[in-house]
């Protein structure tokens, strides 16, 4: 396909957005519902006026950012979105909480180190971000459908948005899923699907399905819209340089599932030093995953540059992808950076879910638990620097995985309401 002509932007508003783009052999491609490119199959992203050919300076500055709402339409000038976005009826997600971890930091011997909790978004979890930007690229392809392969999060992120939008849903879970997961999915309305086995098993099923005439007009946010829908993680790349006053981390730990939302964090930080709204500066990024599915961590290990398939098993079903679509960009980035793709065990993941819990008082799912444990696991292997700035990602709220924690999580004694038992129980537990 051709790039982008004037005509073409007449009928679809993308804002900035002027093309798709393949991140292997750079073909442009017309603003479509396309994720793959039709020369070499390489994965196709978003281009923009200012990282095209035409070279545009710099759309927006940092005092028009700050003036802008308090969610990720603030960056509307940086993605594939209308102007009016803000104004069209969507669960507006983003600017969530950059908490200072100043316990977590002493417990570890660290001396700057922060959590962005996107646990605060509409559905509580990150992936109403990327939704959010799928759902606008729906909207300009007058899509009726939003539908979706997911671990658990993205359904329920999609089924609400669509709900608030005026949208059909229709979305596909391995059928064994946290309870707490497939309950938010199913409660905003539309279809959930559960399927007998793994997300890669969904994920195979819904491109089979993109093809069939009856999924015509359906927007799938993590396939036909996935250029669109991966934007979205570069909202929390601008947030967190932002909440810092205006300045990338120095260190960063981010899970990995497909790998999507790490390779975009480094986008975003990438544009930001481009369009001069941060300087320059170098920065590590590491990717974190639980054993029991960590195909990017053993490549990195192996020193691989592509990713083997696995079979997951492990309590952080969120991130339980054994083919991660974006592997080898993952191990990319963490080479190029100086950082590096850990993994920790279900126990070390429920460890650090209490352990961010008891120093911070947020409450973290099991991929949040993920990254604090690989944090520390890190730490003492010396391959991240206590001593730098850094942020560590918790991207959905425990009370989605309340089943990793509840066999420890109980009450600490249960008493007669009576003063005696109670002094009792605490000499007890002292």
């Amino acid at each position: 396909m051709a790039l982008a002509t004037a005509e073409t932007k007449t009928s679809l508003d993308f804002g900035p957005a002027v093309a798709l783009a393949c991140r292997e052999c750079g073909t442009r491609y017309d603003l479509g519902p396309l994720f793959a490119c039709a020369e070499c199959f390489g994965p196709l992203e978003v281009a923009y006026t200012w990282n095209s050919p035409e070279g545009d300076a710099a759309p927006v500055t940092r005092r028009q950012i700050e003036a802008g709402p308090a969610d990720i339409w603030r960056y509307r000038a940086l993605l594939p979105v209308p102007a009016d976005v803000a104004s069209k009826p969507n669960l507006a997600p983003g600017w969530t909480k950059l908490v200072p971890a100043r316990n977590l930091a002493r417990e570890l011997g660290m001396r700057s180190l922060h959590v962005k909790d996107d646990s605060g978004n509409p559905t509580h979890s990150f992936k109403d971000r990327v939704v959010a930007i799928a759902l606008e690229a729906a909207r300009n392809f007058g899509f009726h459908t939003l539908s979706c392969s997911s671990t658990g999060n993205l359904a329920g992120a999609v089924t609400a948005a669509a709900a608030r939008a005026g949208l059909d849903a229709c979305v596909f879970i391995p059928s064994n899923l946290e309870e707490a997961k497939i309950v938010m999915a199913s409660v905003f309305g539309g279809r959930l699907v559960g399927i007998e086995g793994s997300y890669d098993d969904v994920n195979r099923f819904c491109s089979e399905l993109i093809g069939d005439p009856m999924s015509d007009r359906w927007g799938f946010v993590n396939v036909n819209l996935r250029p669109y829908y991966a934007e979205g993680s570069k909202t929390l790349s601008y947030e967190i340089a932002e909440q810092l006053g205006w300045r990338i981390p120095d260190q960063i730990v981010v899970p990995v599932a497909s790998g999507s939302q790490l390779t975009k964090i480094d986008k975003g930080f990438k544009e930001l030093i481009r369009l001069g709204l941060v300087d320059d500066k170098p920065y590590k990024i590491f990717g974190a995953q639980a054993e029991g599915c960590s195909p990017v961590s053993t490549a990195y290990k192996a020193g691989h540059d592509t990713v083997r398939p696995v079979k997951p098993n492990t309590i952080a079903k969120s991130l339980a992808i054994g083919n991660p679509a974006d592997g080898p960009y993952v191990l990319d980035i963490a080479r190029r950076t100086g950082g590096a793709v850990e993994d920790v065990t279900d126990a070390e993941v429920v460890d650090a879910i209490r352990l961010l819990a008891r120093t911070e008082g947020i409450f973290a799912e099991t991929a949040g638990g993920v990254t604090v444990g690989v944090l520390r696991k890190l730490l003492v292997g010396g391959a991240l620097d206590p001593d730098a700035e850094t942020v560590v990602l918790n991207t959905g709220d425990g009370l989605k995985t309340l089943d990793a924690v509840s066999s420890e999580a109980r009450p600490t004694a249960v008493i007669r309401p009576s003063l005696s038992a109670f002094r009792a129980a605490v000499a007890e537990n002292s």
